[in-house]
């Protein structure tokens, strides 16, 4: 048996933020999940440089950069174009090249996005009305406010592990 003599290298670890802890009504829940998810791509973000932020870490071209453009526009296109009818037409996160995009600036319209979205969450009735008009060629109406939840939820929770993978690559920072 031969026993390992490198030094420790143990990677960085960001604090590991838990989900939320909480008894809540259904609007509240969703909200605060969501919300956890959200700030777990912000982190893994957090302390990195731009020229690192951009840099794919995977062979199809995602960075962290990408990865929070793409949620920003999703939160767009869900919330705001597909749910509450209004704002400029589904846009992709591809429209704008990252050259030059900035982590600040990633994250202030991220986060923009966000508070724009809970604000349509907030100002709705109920979770089952639907909304306007659905992303999806194939529906015949917009999906309910609980399935946009849902469905931010997983995407956001999706990236997140992304997110996590690209991060330790980059300088071996884990955690949530």
């Amino acid at each position: 048996m031969t026993q390992n003599t490198e030094p420790n290298t143990r990677p960085s670890k960001l604090s590991d933020t838990r989900p939320p802890s909480m008894n809540a009504d259904e609007p509240t829940t969703l909200v605060a999940f969501l919300d956890y998810l959200r700030e777990a791509v912000v982190a893994k973000v957090d302390g990195i440089s731009d020229e690192d932020a951009r840099r794919p870490g995977v062979a199809s071209g995602t960075s962290l950069l990408w990865l929070v453009r793409h949620l920003t526009v999703v939160e767009h296109n869900w919330f705001v174009w597909a749910y509450q009818g209004v704002g400029e037409k589904p846009r992709e996160s591809e429209a704008v090249p990252l050259d030059g995009a900035t982590v600040a600036g990633e994250i202030a319209a991220y986060r923009e996005a966000i508070a724009r979205s809970n604000a349509v969450t907030a100002d709705a009735p109920d979770l089952d009305r639907p909304g306007v008009r659905s992303l999806r060629p194939d529906a015949a109406e917009g999906p309910s406010l609980r399935w946009v939840l849902v469905h931010l939820i997983e995407e956001t929770g999706r990236h997140a592990g992304h997110a996590d993978i690209i991060r330790e690559q980059l300088d071996g920072t884990v955690g949530r």
